[in-house]
């Protein structure tokens, strides 16, 4: 047995003649890795001037962030076997006191970089299956969903041969994607593995590039451990070593170099009651019977693996930082240099961590069966680098996840731009515009149809106007049910088809991550989605972030619906055709501006432009040459005063008169209470009883408000045009603070208008201007004479215009008195 105060010189021995062996020059390698000879002088030994003075060793924890640390003193400052009385035992330093700026300044110091970047990845996978399969044999190895290994305290007494065999030639399988998380108790530690996707000539290329500095690394490990080096000193030692390398390989080979001794020896240990080879092996080693001293020695291995595997996910996070593309985020940027400035130091404790758990490996050579007593210093100084290094981690996280940002960022601007391209350019047909629009493959149906309930293929919208009804979640039911009643309308529906897209998220304010709709817009959404009869996505996730930013800021949508036309080319033709809608229903098409005026040239301001067919009863009335009446409000007792007034003198003067309520926009409780006793009084015709009403006289003045936006985008303005100031003087009845208003049209000719302020009065003395009315039909024009010949003393007339689509006019005069209005700005919520 050998003598264990015999200990190896401070210094490494001179390398051998075979050691000084250099390795052939490779043909080129796959995947733009150029071949290269790894001689020693890619690899070349510290000289004097490399070397760092001894400092005095510790560790810190760091308090929330890499700059607030309190010292915390660090057991077994020397590596390798501790001897009562060495120098290092006592010599114990505090090196974290110091500034972290000095010591990465070190570290960088030792980086010359001058090996093309290597794809470290292939290599890293093989780590990490030697560090599965080299379990302690006093732990289970079982292979759980996610590719995480789980080590517990139970004995299994041989590995899962079918889960290593499954794996890929480079050591890992390309078809799983693996969490980055770590789940660690009292009886379970997890090894991560993340998988990734390569070749196998690839991976075989990179690990024989690499095979001379892993193996010369693993050799300088146990030669520098055993010594009982400093650990600082040996750290700085290994980086001026690798300084020709990347900081990500660095680590890579480094920890390759750990691996090969950790397997070897755990390789001994799983052999070593079965194969008289590792048997002999193992006491010429006089190591211990790890099975038979498992509860003695676990809590050793939990540590160290608890530590390897913080080592594994600092080392992937540094990988993924060189994988940011360089064409989003340059490895130049300020942006990329400020993420990544602790990578170095990150790199420093990564290798000071890997020869802390080597030299912990190595104490058990020759500790026997009996011997070896776990230091409680030296778990603290286990534990507190796996501490460090969570919170290098946790920070290179944070910066990760900046970084990640900043490029997602850049890719949606990018992306953003090729579809406002795509948006203002000429197409063969709109199939181009749906696809960018829309995220789905060529064999996915994106669309439902709310009349078969199945779901399509966008190309069934191929060369065909498509009318894209645009809304959040709270898409008016009023506003639904009338737009479902114009769309039965439709004689002909071949030449276009509307199509819901539901806009829930703002890209400029959400995330992708963060858009998940929760179970209630899940279920809004398929209630909507449910009662339409036209096409719908087939979830709001399929409408691309691109095109939501778009509606936005071309379309300038918020949160009122509107109905955007593409014609058969994809090109917006009409940014809201809901006015024209409203207005003129199916005669509407194609939506055009051209064809708004068309529509517009042969009308006048009379019955049938201010009610339409809202009602089916008023064409008829028109026809009978009758006297309409239209008449609005919500003071029940004023409506009860002027119904009963209107009807007396109607009936001195013989004027055959039908009255309609249309009550007041935004109708609420008020209006629906008001609805009911009109019918049950029968104080004049309603549009429906029971909850109808409500879409009736919605519907109403939401077209009266569509008439005022169509007239005003065909270039006319109230100070111009008779029809504006007719449609804005009933829009401003409806807003000010009168009892009601009131219309009256005989047939489809002569019509008037007042407030109550003006009609009753003119009403109640009817008798000194009935002599005008010989016949009905002369009953509006003396009405209107009457009303315009009358002047308050005072008025106040207020309209109050919904400023959704940016149209409001600077300048508005009053109705009575034909003055400019004051503007205000009105935000108002009315629960009623």
């Amino acid at each position: 047995m050998a003598n264990r105060n015999l200990l190896p010189p401070s210094n490494p021995l001179p390398l051998t003649t075979a050691e000084r062996v250099v390795a052939p020059t490779r043909a080129p390698l796959q995947s733009g890795v150029h071949d290269f000879v790894t001689d020693h002088s890619l690899i070349r030994p510290a000289s004097h001037h490399d070397q760092v003075v001894d400092h005095h060793m510790g560790a810190t924890t760091a308090n929330h962030h890499l700059g607030q640390q309190v010292a915390v003193p660090l057991s077994a400052p020397v590596l390798g076997r501790r001897q009562p009385g060495r120098q290092g035992d006592h010599d114990r330093s505090n090196f974290f006191s110091s500034d972290d700026n000095a010591l990465t300044k070190q570290i960088q110091g030792t980086h010359a970089p001058d090996v093309q970047e290597l794809d470290v990845k292939p290599l890293l996978a093989i780590v990490e299956d030697i560090m599965r399969l080299a379990t302690p044999a006093s732990h289970d190895t079982n292979l759980i969903p996610g590719g995480q290994i789980v080590a517990s305290s139970q004995h299994v007494e041989k590995l899962d041969d079918k889960a290593f065999h499954n794996t890929t030639a480079s050591g890992h399988d390309n078809n799983k994607v693996y969490d980055n998380s770590k789940i660690y108790d009292n009886s379970k530690v997890v090894y991560e593995s993340k998988v990734y996707g390569s070749t196998y000539d690839h991976d075989a290329d990179i690990v024989r590039v690499l095979a001379y500095p892993i193996n010369k690394i693993s050799c300088e490990i146990v030669c520098k451990s055993s010594a009982g080096g400093e650990s600082h000193t040996v750290t700085m030692h290994l980086l001026n070593t690798l300084s020709n390398y990347s900081w990500a390989a660095k680590v890579v080979i480094t920890f390759a170099a750990f691996a090969i001794n950790y397997g070897e020896f755990w390789l001994v240990e799983h052999l070593q009651a079965k194969d008289p080879l590792a048997k002999n092996i193992a006491t010429l080693k006089d190591l211990p019977d790890v099975m038979a001293h498992a509860g003695a020695l676990q809590q050793k291995f939990d540590q160290v693996l608890n530590l390897l595997n913080q080592v594994l996910k600092v080392t992937h996070r540094i990988i993924e930082f060189k994988e940011l593309p360089d064409v989003y985020i340059s490895h130049d940027s300020p942006e990329y240099m400020a993420a990544t400035a602790h990578i170095p130091l990150a790199v420093y404790w990564i290798i000071r961590s890997l020869l802390v758990c080597a030299s912990t490996l190595l104490n058990l050579i020759g500790s026997g069966h009996d011997r070896y007593i776990t230091s409680t210093a030296e778990s603290w100084e286990i534990s507190s680098l796996a501490h460090k290094l969570s919170i290098i981690l946790e920070h290179l996280q944070t910066q990760f996840k900046n970084c990640r940002d900043f490029v997602e960022k850049k890719k949606e601007e990018d992306e953003y731009k090729r579809f406002v391209i795509i948006m203002t350019s000429a197409h063969v047909d709109n199939m181009k515009v749906l696809r960018a629009m829309f995220r789905s493959r060529e064999d996915q149906r994106p669309l439902y149809n709310g009349r078969t309930k199945t779901n399509e293929r966008l190309d069934v919208l191929r060369s065909k106007y498509v009318l894209l009804l645009i809304s959040d979640l709270e898409l008016p039911l009023e506003e639904l049910h009338i737009l479902n009643s114009i769309h039965r309308q439709q004689s002909d529906r071949h030449e276009y088809e509307v199509l819901w897209l539901p806009v829930i998220h703002d890209p400029s304010t959400t995330t992708a991550a963060a858009a998940a709709m929760t179970p209630m817009q899940e279920k809004a959404f398929q209630d909507l989605r449910n009662v339409m009869p036209w096409y719908s996505v087939e979830h709001p996730s399929l409408v691309e972030r691109v095109a939501i930013r778009y509606i936005r800021e071309y379309w300038k949508f918020v949160h009122m619906p509107m109905l955007v036309v593409l014609d058969p080319h994809g090109k917006p033709s009409n940014h809201d055709a809901l006015p024209m809608i409203w207005s003129w229903g199916t005669e509407a098409f194609p939506f055009t501006g051209e064809h708004e005026k068309y529509l517009w040239a042969s009308k006048i301001w009379n019955i049938t432009l201010l009610a339409d067919n809202i009602d089916a009863r008023i064409p008829l009335w028109v026809e009978e040459n009758k006297v309409i009446c239209l008449y609005g409000g919500e003071d029940i007792q004023w409506i009860r005063n002027f119904t009963r007034k209107a009807r007396e003198v109607a009936e001195a003067l013989h004027v055959p008169l039908e009255m309609l309520y249309v009550g007041k926009r935004n109708p609420k409780e008020k209006v629906r209470s008001c609805n009911e006793t009109i019918a049950k009084e029968r104080l004049s015709n309603v549009f429906a009883a029971g909850d109808d009403y409500y879409d009736y006289v919605w519907f109403f003045w939401v077209r009266l408000w569509g008439l005022w936006n169509s007239r005003k985008k065909i270039g006319m303005t109230v100070e111009n045009d008779v029809i504006m100031r007719e449609i804005l003087d009933v829009l401003a009845y409806d807003s000010s603070n009168h009892q009601g208003w009131a219309a009256f049209s005989w047939s489809n000719r002569d019509i008037t208008k007042g407030n109550a302020e003006k009609l009753m009065p003119v009403l109640d003395n009817y008798a000194q201007w009935a002599y005008k009315v010989d016949r009905p039909d002369r009953f509006v024009r003396a009405l209107d004479e009457e009303l315009q010949g009358f002047h308050p003393e005072h008025h106040c007339t207020r309209l109050i215009l919904p400023a959704s689509d940016g149209q409001i006019s600077e300048r508005v005069v009053c109705s009575e008195c034909g003055k400019t209005m004051d503007k205000f700005v009105l935000y108002s919520c009315c629960t009623d």
